[in-house]
């Protein structure tokens, strides 16, 4: 667990995905690109609302009983294979109807800013209590960070992928 390393990949990827999201216009961030798609403001209001899970890093935690890294490379094989297609949790679907990016960006940009400061000063060894991922279940504060890290570099590709539709 490299703490430097972590806080260098939540900045390029939250550069990313503000630099991905800055790229649509207003027209373009409500517009369905094909059958079946979210529209960008769709994807970064999910993107938001996972992001939410954050505020867990806070929450009870207690020792792990196992490496604090262990599901750190499964996470991350799961979500950058984008030949998978992955099947969203009810309660962070988004909304239907217009999306406000500069909102969207504005507080996607507060809660990663509340997750690098986490990321720079918490225990990450630490295992979470609050939430449990429905798939791993317990995860420790680095391996959730970890998790909203890669997520949001497989929503920012599929972001990328919608600007080539609709642009």
């Amino acid at each position: 667990m490299n703490r430097e390393q972590l806080l260098a990949d939540i900045q390029t990827t939250v550069s990313g995905l503000m630099q991905t999201l800055s790229s649509f216009n207003d027209d373009q961030i409500n517009k369905v690109p094909f059958e079946g798609s979210w529209t960008a403001g769709q994807v970064a209001e999910h993107v938001l609302k996972s992001s939410g899970i954050a505020e867990i890093l806070h929450g009870k935690v207690e020792q792990p009983n196992r490496a604090p890294d262990q599901y750190v490379a499964p996470l991350r094989e799961q979500f950058l294979n984008f030949d998978i297609k992955m099947k969203s949790p009810d309660f962070i679907l988004p909304s239907d109807g217009a999306h406000d990016k500069e909102e969207l960006m504005a507080e996607l940009e507060s809660i990663w800013k509340k997750t690098a400061a986490a990321a720079a000063t918490l225990d990450l060894s630490m295992m979470c209590l609050d939430f449990e991922l429905p798939t791993l279940g317990t995860m420790t504060r680095y391996e959730w960070i970890r998790f909203l890290v890669v997520h949001t570099q497989r929503h920012t590709h599929q972001l990328k992928n919608i600007h080539k539709a609709v642009a």
